[in-house]
């Protein structure tokens, strides 16, 4: 199981942290620290993964991590994953992040791509393409629901706003008639009563 993933540049400076395990906010930030200096020590040539972190379990737990340009791309993870496999997810969510916004850069990192990818910290997806699919029907979702705001909030707002209440009208009008033919169909003495006409 991942237990975390972490993104940070080369200063240290967090980028995303998602935790997958209930974690207070003083053990993540030591976390960060003591992770950021394990692998920024590390020269290029020596392993990607890490044995352990004692804030997290120990011997059972494995830190795999990519470096790229500014950014570490570090997964923490549980003996049961495998560490190539880790590897190879990395990548994919950073070939991910590229086809999305063409440079991946340290402003560009969001979470939706990630929980495309990861959730609970089980892996969800790793074909690049299903993952980039998902990413631009959300953004084109996003962009209609701005539209829409953008309508209401400009010169064409009061024309939506009469459609609107021009529907609301109708809907209400429709009810009532509905709701006058039930109840005298079913109630010929409270139509008598009460002044409803059929």
């Amino acid at each position: 199981m991942i237990k975390s993933v972490l993104i940070f540049n080369n200063h240290g400076k967090p980028r995303i942290t998602k935790f997958y395990q209930q974690i207070d906010i003083g053990t993540q930030q030591a976390l960060l620290q003591e992770i950021y200096s394990l692998v920024s020590k590390r020269p290029e040539t020596a392993c990607n993964f890490l044995e352990g972190s004692q804030m997290l379990g120990g011997k059972d737990t494995r830190v795999i991590y990519r470096h790229y340009a500014t950014l570490y791309f570090v997964f923490v993870v549980d003996e049961s994953e495998s560490e190539l496999g880790i590897l190879d997810l990395i990548q994919v969510f950073v070939e991910s992040l590229d086809r999305c916004f063409e440079n991946v850069c340290e402003l560009d990192l969001v979470h939706h791509i990630l929980s495309e990818v990861i959730s609970g910290g089980m892996v969800l997806e790793t074909n690049i393409s299903e993952i980039v699919s998902a990413y631009s029907e959300a953004n084109k979702l996003k962009k209609r629901s701005g539209a829409i705001a953008t309508i209401s909030g400009s010169g064409a707002g009061a024309v939506a706003r009469d459609l609107g209440a021009n529907f609301a009208n109708t809907v209400t009008s429709t009810l009532q008639n509905t709701l006058q033919t039930t109840v005298s169909a079913t109630f010929p003495t409270f139509r008598r009563n009460t002044g409803f006409n059929t």
